[in-house]
């Protein structure tokens, strides 16, 4: 498995982040049910005709329907937990500073799923990750005075989050990110379905319904989420839960900058340690005490593999990843 590229890290960061901001601008103008729909909807029918188009591989037999359990968890139970949270008035910030519990949901369910033994470096990632988390909540908290009850939704999103991740890195090393993602916003039509179904539901300003879940559809189910994937493909699904160590940073800043809620100190002190962090982790190579063939899935196509088979037999060798009503404020 390879280290996490700077390019491919902060890109996946960036636009990860904007979808907290963007979320918050959603539910303003729409109950969550709707919003998930329409993102959901429109995000299937585009991810599945780039991937036609451009004759992408897709995941078969039993590696699509891996791509179906990283497909619920990831997208469907992350995304109602998050946009539900932020409807009952959690700030995005907040949001992205609980999903940042990412990393050490993942290295716990890893250690147990994956067989993995952290290495020491990886640990001191995950501990300074931790860090820029608390100093960045510790504003909010001091501000409220408690954690809001609507916080469970983000405990909901951040454990969906963390399991897709590990799922995907154990069982799931077959088809390409987009191919992998148009499933996954697919069968997130479920959990948003029946989540829309037993929730009430409304539209406050059809024009800027229509405007933000355009720009999330975009932005994060088509950019974002395909870039995630294929950074779990890349450098591991514990790589990838790095990167929440500075996400919340960057939500918080682009808040900022389209919201108007200036960050605190905190953030900004938040944001230079998760950066840190997020380097430390992407330079940890690969994690030990897992089998080769689950830390090195084969990314080749059928044809590839019997080609590969046939050099072999010459003697060639080839080295074959509860509710609420109130809106957002």
């Amino acid at each position: 498995m390879k280290k996490l590229s700077l390019p491919l890290g902060a890109s996946t960061a960036f636009f990860y982040a904007l979808g907290y901001p963007v979320g918050a601008l959603a539910v303003r103008a729409a109950t969550p049910g709707v919003i998930l729909l329409a993102r959901f909807g429109i995000s299937a029918l585009i991810l599945v005709a780039i991937v036609v188009s451009r004759r992408l591989e897709w995941p078969r037999g039993r590696q699509a329907w891996h791509a179906v359990v990283v497909g619920l968890l990831t997208q469907g139970v992350q995304f109602v937990g998050c946009y539900e949270a932020m409807y009952c008035g959690v700030s995005p910030v907040l949001v992205a500073l609980v999903i940042a519990m990412n990393p050490v949901i993942t290295a716990a369910i890893a250690t147990g799923m994956l067989g993995e033994r952290l290495s020491a470096r990886r640990v001191l990632a995950v501990g300074l990750a931790m860090i820029a988390v608390c100093v960045a909540f510790a504003g909010r908290v001091a501000a409220v005075g408690h954690v809001e009850v609507a916080i469970v939704w983000v405990i909901v999103a951040v454990i969906g989050l963390a399991l897709g991740g590990v799922y995907q890195q154990r069982y799931l090393n077959q088809g390409h990110p987009l191919a992998i993602n148009a499933i996954g916003v697919s069968v997130a039509l479920v959990p948003a379905g029946i989540f829309t179904a037993v929730t009430p539901q409304h539209v406050v300003n059809v024009a800027h319904t229509v405007t933000w879940v355009g720009v999330m559809v975009i932005t994060s189910s088509v950019i974002g989420a395909s870039l995630y994937f294929t950074v779990i493909r890349q450098a591991g699904a514990a790589a990838a839960a790095l990167l929440f160590g500075v996400i919340p940073s960057i939500a918080a800043l682009l808040t900022w900058a389209m919201l108007g809620q200036r960050p605190d100190i905190g953030v900004v002190i938040g944001l230079v340690i998760g950066a840190a962090a997020c380097l430390i982790g992407a330079g940890a190579g690969r994690p030990v005490g897992r089998p080769a063939s689950l830390s090195e899935p084969t990314q080749a196509v059928p044809g590839q593999l019997v080609h590969q088979m046939r050099t072999r037999s010459v003697g060639s060798r080839y080295s074959a990843s509860p509710g609420c009503t109130s809106n957002a404020s």
